[in-house]
């Protein structure tokens, strides 16, 4: 775990999670390579944006569900991960009620519904720009042995 901030306590957590999304980001490859951006990051929640690109369209001239829900299960990735307890996708689902077009940003919302024990249930609503809902996404994670950001020696 990162060494416990100064200040207000109510503070530590989100101070961790901001730790955990530069650690994780600067790995994480796919995320970058698709342009995907971690907005907001906080327990249990984060908040992902993804500008769709002539390049992500299939044959129907609209975003490609692979990478819609790429977009979701990333942010589901750091908002599961934000407390530096190392959690990976168990299982997860999505249903796809609009599409999006090149040119539409994207912003996939995580939140967790439950963490008990190792196991954790988020949901992830992903919108374009003007508030419609692309789709609906929801992940149990499993929590690993191990930790995000090593502790400071």
């Amino acid at each position: 775990m990162p060494p416990a901030p100064q200040g207000d306590p109510e503070e530590e957590p989100h101070a961790i999670a901001q730790v955990v999304r530069e650690r994780m980001y600067s790995e994480d490859r796919a995320a970058q390579a698709l342009g995907i951006t971690v907005e907001t990051i906080g327990p249990g929640s984060a908040v992902c944006r993804m500008d769709v690109r002539d390049d992500m369209l299939n044959g129907h001239a609209t975003c490609h569900g692979g990478l819609i829900f790429t977009l979701a299960d990333t942010a589901f990735a750091y908002a599961c991960n934000a407390a530096n307890r190392a959690t990976v996708a168990l299982t997860c689902q999505i249903s796809f009620i609009a599409p999006a077009h090149a040119g539409d940003v994207l912003s996939a919302s995580a939140r967790e519904q439950s963490r008990t024990g190792r196991t954790g249930v988020y949901d992830v609503e992903v919108r374009r720009a003007d508030g419609a809902i692309v789709a609906l996404f929801r992940g149990q994670a499993y929590e690993i042995r191990g930790t995000v950001v090593q502790p400071a020696l």
